[in-house]
């Protein structure tokens, strides 16, 4: 059901005008330009997942928060504001209404992003990697907000996974739980974000666009609301060895530790600290070069479901 038209929602123009015509639209979430990359890798990143959307023939539709409005599609004086900004709010779905109500500006993650898209008729998502459990869950119950928006929100999502900080194989089941598909895309095992392959087995694989948009197709007439979670593995070329992700996150965690960082500011530390392109630059590599495939996927994706693939 589409957002009301009430003054804390604004879509853009060029978008509201795709999603009248029912042309191709992708969304693209706003925390990485936020929180995720440094300057000036963010707005650089935020610019060519917009560019390679158009490329491949369809509207990007970058979903934030300015001044206490959601906006669905910002022009480039508004993403550069966005990304240069020091003070914003992460925004998860209980998130919005505090930075709506409160005039706040800030970026929307995957759970954000996916709620407002769904609701404005949006059919595709580009993401990074999605949240999920957090490590340690046996004694200190961390789940992301974006599993359980995902069970309510009839949209495709590409990522690369979940993030390579999580504790993926609960990540799985908890996805399995919410009865949400994950769909490996010309992969039969679960990316890791900076990794191809975590080595989990996934329940289902499709190899070319066409078999997405039955799926999704299939879910519609269904009557079912759960996102349709397509997972890609990074190229091979930009990826980066699992033993070399798992000691830097080790690093990472422990250094957040001591800093006394936790809760929502967890995950922007630990990926800051990997994204840390002096350190070691092939996980700033990974992460650019994962952002862009995702959004030319979700493009083709959302052309299919148009009926133009």
């Amino acid at each position: 059901m589409p957002l009301p038209n009430v003054p804390g929602v604004r879509v853009h123009a060029e978008v509201s005008r795709a999603l009248a015509a029912g042309t191709a639209v992708v969304a693209l979430e706003s925390v990485v330009v936020t929180h995720g990359l440094p300057a000036p890798h963010n707005l650089d990143l935020a610019r060519r997942m917009e560019d390679t959307v158009r490329t491949e023939g369809a509207v990007p539709a970058t979903v934030a928060i300015l001044d206490g409005q959601i906006r669905v599609g910002l022009d480039p004086a508004e993403m550069a504001d966005l990304a240069g900004r020091t003070t914003l709010r992460k925004c998860s779905i209980r998130d919005l209404p505090v930075a709506v109500g409160l005039g706040e500006s800030g970026g929307t993650t995957v759970a954000a992003t996916a709620w407002v898209a769904s609701r404005v008729g949006i059919r595709a998502f580009a993401t990074g990697g999605t949240g999920g459990v957090h490590p340690g869950v046996d004694h200190r119950l961390d789940i992301s907000a974006d599993l359980p928006a995902l069970a309510d929100c009839p949209i495709v999502v590409v990522s690369a996974g979940a993030k390579s900080i999580l504790d993926l194989p609960n990540t799985l089941e908890v996805l399995e739980t919410l009865s949400v598909p994950v769909i490996g895309y010309g992969t039969d095992t679960l990316p890791g974000f900076h990794t191809r392959s975590t080595g989990l087995c996934l329940e289902a694989r499709v190899d070319d666009v066409a078999g997405v948009v039955r799926i999704a197709r299939a879910r519609d007439a269904l009557g079912l609301r759960q996102a349709l979670l397509v997972v890609q593995p990074v190229a091979e070329a930009d990826a980066v060895p699992p033993a070399a992700v798992e000691r830097a996150v080790e690093a990472a965690n422990a250094r957040a530790a001591q800093a006394g960082v936790h809760g929502s500011a967890l995950t922007p530390f630990v990926l800051g600290a990997l994204n840390d392109a002096e350190e070691d630059p092939r996980f700033l590599r990974a992460n650019l070069s994962l952002l862009a495939a995702n959004a030319a996927l979700a493009a083709r994706i959302a052309r299919g479901l148009a009926g133009g693939a």
